[in-house]
């Protein structure tokens, strides 16, 4: 029998899918820190993840017979895929599964940012009507500028195209679609846009930081939904200050949880706890996908 080790909470169809699967003992054990994987992974053959656990370098030395890491959505921020490769180790992703629950969540973000829906939401909660204060403006004819544009860049433009939006994107590679979406180098993006989203994996510094955003439109919104990381999130809370930046609306932070919630704070932002893949329908499809891998590679 071949060990599989479920490590973070898995869709329960793909789940039960795994179990029935010929020659896989299938154990689910959440929650565990890094001192707790250490001692349980020996004797597993793969390892199921989502966000919340870390397959460290520590866990991989600590592994006996581990030949796969399957990760059940995009990123791979908590995976030490070098550590891995050194191990022979493979590591797989489903980056495809979740594209339209982060596509969907973006928009969320952008409408909720554009016409006040968290400060509205709030007031309304404190029992004030505050009709006039709160106003907004429409998305209609605005220029998005999309930094990354992959499968979920792509999506969100999709999504921003039937808005009637015009759309700019930036990304290191020809941007290969049908869509009428203007590819353009970062700084043009940057000047252009009323407002900008990130879909890029995390980078090795800010890809948007203080000279980023004093070249940018006065009044500019932000919205991230990509990685925390990506945004200097004390530079942006300056320019929300002094009103650079008209709004933000984030989903992944620097830290999380955050420990600092200074800029979360701050009545122009709307935060949400990393829930950009948590739709039931995306889960579904990256847990299928999961056992698909699995059943591929190790079955």
């Amino acid at each position: 029998m071949k060990k599989i080790l479920v490590a973070d909470s898995l869709d329960k169809e793909a789940l039960e899918q795994l179990q029935a699967v010929p020659g896989f003992d299938v154990t689910v054990k959440t929650g565990m820190d890094e001192a707790t994987l250490v001692q349980t992974i020996p004797g597993y053959k793969a390892i199921i993840v989502r966000g919340a656990t870390k397959v460290t370098k520590k866990v991989i030395s600590a592994s006996t017979n581990l030949e796969m890491i399957v990760r059940a959505g995009i990123g791979l921020d908590n995976v030490d895929a070098a550590a891995a490769k050194e191990k022979g180790i493979k590591v797989a992703n489903t980056p495809a599964a979740t594209t339209i629950s982060v596509a969907e969540i973006t928009f969320g973000l952008m409408l909720s940012a554009v016409r006040q829906l968290g400060r509205a939401n709030l007031s309304m909660k404190q029992h004030k009507w505050e009709k006039k204060v709160l106003s907004g403006t429409e998305l209609y004819e605005k220029t998005l500028g999309i930094i990354g544009a992959g499968r979920i860049g792509l999506a969100v433009a999709e999504r921003a195209l039937a808005f009637g939006m015009k759309v700019l994107a930036y990304d290191v590679i020809k941007i290969e679609t049908k869509l009428k979406v203007k590819q353009v180098p970062l700084d043009e993006l940057l000047s252009q846009a009323d407002i900008i989203t990130l879909h890029i994996p995390k980078q090795p510094k800010y890809v948007i930081g203080k000279d980023e955003i004093e070249k940018m439109k006065s009044g500019v919104i932000i919205i991230n939904a990509a990685r925390g990381g990506v945004v200097d999130e004390k530079a942006l809370l300056g320019a929300l200050n002094t009103g650079q930046v008209r709004a933000a609306a984030f989903d992944v932070f620097e830290k999380e949880p955050p420990e600092d919630f200074s800029f979360i704070d701050h009545p122009n932002v709307i935060a949400s706890p990393h829930l950009g893949a948590a739709a039931e329908e995306g889960q579904k499809r990256a847990g299928l996908e999961v056992v698909k891998i699995l059943k591929e590679k190790l079955a």
